[in-house]
């Protein structure tokens, strides 16, 4: 795993390319430690900074092809590179070093952009042209690896990271209000947004195509989530979900450097480290969070596998100060708006994974939008058959969708539930059915900012250029909506890749292997209890794994949000009710802000809401940002702490 930084179109002298790719790449070091490279002609600037993993001898970048036509800074890993390397020799390429990047060079030579439905990986990479001049920007299937693109002064700026571009003469970061809305509805952001003026984010399953002041974009993946031909059996299905992951692990598990496990306690982050233990020929290091809020802690079922597994095993435990501490620096990684404090404890866990000498780690992530694990998928379920059912019957079926929650149980309490999922149970917003619960809670959130518009606009019209999701089930749209929502644009972001990349940890996906998802499709709710969810994952690893772990049950991983602030950082409140901070940020509503603020830390923290949690958590979030990002305080930074190896192919250097 990598960064990459560049520029393309620049009216600025080229004589000034090398320091500011240097300024550009120090910004991004976090990701990339162990080495930096960069290539320069008269169009165009880019560079990497390398988090070695693959040929740890050999695979510096940028790479070159034989002939010098093409040019890569890749960031991310090819899991499937030693089968398209054996196809590649036999079309004739060679090879002059044994890494995944090669491979994706000359990947790109033989097919150009129809190599990309050939890659099974994680990736976001900027590929040169030296002789048409083109540049092209791609990015992976399900949006694991970041890509952000801007338009300034007729130059067009990429980075893994938006902070790099702080280091571009002249650039500014300003919000964008109408993207600010829909991330504080939909409570991330959606594909191609970044929050920003002016930034874009390369949506996944995209590439772009530079060619001067021409653009061209492709669709090289679009999510296909209809059901295939299902298995004639409950037993073939399990037995092929088996394969997949078995498969899907052993490409993951390719590397030159230790890879451990994120073990949650969870059903899914336990099957992966289930299969990677089996799977090494040494104990197996995992890594979990603990929380010294009981309500959030799942020690008891991490100490349960981890012995079952003999896994060597690492905790962070976590308290509200430290959540409230880190989470500056945090939002400085995340650089976009937040709804809940999840991703500040993984913060903390990538730092002590790194600090152990590990910089791959696998996790369950992706599983329960492949596996319908959430309860929106049962929510769902449970709405569109509304109509047809009598009440005990409703009553008996939402007892089931949230059974950690009290008010989903109790019969009075499930009474007053009632009415609220009647409400639901049409659709009032296009395409949205499966979602309009949670979105009525993010609309709270817009109420701070001063233009809220209309924060649902951006979302309806994703759905509605998206051919073929009208013919999609309600429960398929749901899945649809989570994948292009939720999944790329927070878990697999803000809570997962920034925050490991923020210490030089790569996090790899194995419930996100193409070949997983679409098996997940083809069973998904043709087998078991339809409100039992991950039914067949937990028949397939039941006689493998604790019992505890495959009964448990959904447990969300969530941590303390408004609360932490409210018991151990009450200076927050000052920070918040700043009236000059606020003035400087014209997108929020200062008079609402106050209000808000001053309700939060005058109501006990078990009183706290979820919709006022979540929008305390946009809101801390939001002013964090514009200190980093609006105000330019992300731009202090120190210089690269590894050499700048060059490419320099600009007509001076070749004059000289």
């Amino acid at each position: 795993m990598c960064g990459i930084a560049g520029f393309y179109g620049s009216s600025l002298h080229p004589e000034q390319y090398r320091d500011l790719m240097h300024d550009m790449l120090a910004q991004i070091e976090h990701r990339g430690p162990d080495e930096a490279g960069c290539y320069l002609d008269d169009r165009l600037a880019m560079g990497t900074v390398r988090l070695s993993i693959i040929d740890l001898s050999s695979g510096q970048q940028p790479v070159g092809s034989a002939d010098g036509r093409y040019w890569l800074c890749y960031n991310g890993e090819l899991y499937n590179y030693r089968e398209l390397r054996r196809d590649l020799i036999a079309r004739g390429f060679a090879f002059r070093t044994e890494s995944d990047t090669e491979v994706v060079l000359n990947a790109w030579a033989a097919w150009g952009p129809d190599c990309l439905p050939r890659f099974n990986g994680a990736f976001g990479f900027a590929v040169y042209d030296s002789e048409t001049g083109e540049l092209h920007l791609a990015r992976d299937r399900y949006g694991k690896r970041p890509l952000f693109v801007a338009r300034h002064e007729g130059a067009w700026l990429f980075a893994s990271e938006m902070k790099a571009f702080l280091a571009y003469p002249g650039f500014r970061f300003e919000f964008d209000p109408a993207e600010l809305s829909s991330i504080f509805a939909t409570w991330t952001p959606l594909p191609g947004q970044s929050g920003y003026q002016g930034v874009e984010q390369v949506p996944m399953g995209e590439y772009l195509s530079l060619r001067g002041d021409e653009v061209r974009r492709g669709r090289w993946a679009p999510l296909d989530l209809s059901a295939g031909a299902a298995p004639e059996s409950e037993q073939e299905a399990v037995e092929l979900i088996r394969a997949d992951l078995e498969q899907a692990v052993d490409v993951r598990l390719r590397s030159d450097v230790e890879v451990g496990v994120y073990a949650s306690g969870g059903l899914d982050s336990s099957i992966i480290a289930h299969l990677a233990a089996r799977r090494t020929d040494r104990p197996l290091r995992t890594f979990s969070i603990q929380f010294e809020d009981a309500e959030f802690d799942e020690s008891a079922e991490q100490d349960e596998l981890t012995a079952h597994l003999g896994t060597r095993h690492s905790t962070v435990r976590v308290s509200d100060a430290d959540v409230a501490e880190a989470f500056p620096e945090a939002v400085r990684h995340a650089e976009v708006p937040a709804f809940r404090t999840a991703f500040v404890p993984m913060h903390l866990l990538a730092r002590q994974v790194r600090r152990e000498g590990i910089k791959v780690v696998l996790s369950g992530e992706g599983a329960d939008e492949a596996f319908l694990g959430y309860g929106i998928f049962k929510d769902t379920r449970l709405l569109s058959e509304w109509n047809e059912l009598d009440d005990e019957t409703r009553r008996e079926r939402m007892g089931r969708l949230y059974p950690y929650l009290a008010h989903f149980n109790g019969a009075d309490e499930q009474r007053r539930m009632l009415g609220l999922y009647q409400q639901f149970s049409t659709e009032d917003r296009p395409g949205l059915f499966s979602h309009q619960m949670r979105f009525q809670n993010g609309r709270f959130a817009a109420r701070l900012l001063a233009e809220p518009g209309d924060p649902l606009g951006a979302i309806e019209k994703l759905v509605a250029d998206e051919p073929g999701f009208a013919e999609l089930s309600a429960v398929q749209k749901a899945q649809w909506l989570e994948f292009r929502t939720l999944l790329s644009g927070y878990l697999l972001s803000t809570q997962g890749e920034r925050m490991a990349l923020a210490h030089g940890v790569e996090n790899r996906c194995p419930f996100l292997d193409p070949a997983v998802v679409r098996r997940a499709a083809s069973v998904n709710g043709r087998f078991g209890d339809p409100y039992d969810e991950k039914y067949l994952l937990k028949q397939a690893y039941a006689d493998v794994l604790p019992e505890r772990i495959v009964k448990k049950g959904k447990f969300p991983y969530r941590a303390p949000d408004s609360a932490v602030f409210v018991r151990s950082r009450p200076d927050y409140r000052d920070l918040l009710l700043d009236q000059d901070a606020l003035d400087e940020i014209p997108a929020l509503d200062s008079r609402f802000v106050r209000k808000f603020v001053t309700r939060v830390f005058d109501t006990p923290p078990e009183r706290i809401g979820t919709k006022e949690n979540q929008a305390f958590v946009f809101l801390a979030s939001t002013v964090w940002l514009h200190h980093w990002y609006v105000r330019g305080h992300a731009r202090d930074h120190e210089p690269l702490a590894v050499p700048l190896r060059v490419v320099d192919r600009r007509s001076s250097a070749v004059a000289a």
